[in-house]
């Protein structure tokens, strides 16, 4: 593992950072298609706003990446994520959601080599640097769908996350 890791790092890296900013960017336009009441609507008691959507992203990232990789001090309320009422207006519930996708980023582009090898606890689970980093990339794609898939439910828009892309090209 330690020499793969030595092998791909800065690569690997650099793909994670990638697919961040493109699930951040894709995250960004669903959030400017919706008005205030959208962004708290919870479809039904199974199913999650925006608002809840990114503040669940920003716990997990936080914990995964920022404590889990960076060293700060764990503490994430999952249950907070998912209950109570949001006191914070939209603008900071967005604001504190892409302060710490953006730490995380950074935090992945200096991660040494030797710490994608490395193995961690985090969240109860026993995950080497690189597992810590994919969990992330695949978690946050996985609520990037649940936003887009929101926001075209509630607005009936094309969000052109592809648009200019002619994605009918063959493999080389």
């Amino acid at each position: 593992m330690e020499e793969l890791s030595q092998m791909f790092g800065d690569d690997f890296r650099e793909q994670a950072v990638l697919r961040i900013s493109e699930s951040l960017e894709k995250i960004q336009g669903c959030l400017s298609q919706l008005d205030e009441e959208s962004f708290w609507y919870e479809p039904n008691k199974n199913s999650n706003s925006a608002a809840i959507l990114l503040r669940h992203l920003q716990g997990n990232i936080g914990q995964y990446i920022i404590s889990g990789l960076g060293g700060v001090e764990d503490q994430r309320d999952r249950e907070a994520e998912f209950t109570g009422k949001d006191t914070r207006q939209r603008r900071e519930v967005e604001a504190d959601f892409f302060k710490v996708a953006q730490k995380a980023s950074r935090v992945i582009q200096t991660l040494p080599d030797a710490a994608l090898a490395h193995k961690k606890r985090v969240q109860g689970f026993e995950l080497s640097g690189l597992g810590i980093i994919l969990h992330v990339v695949e978690h946050l794609s996985y609520h990037t769908g649940q936003l887009a898939y929101l926001t075209k439910q509630l607005g009936d828009v094309d969000l052109g996350f592809y648009r200019g892309c002619d994605l009918n090209q063959k493999n080389e």
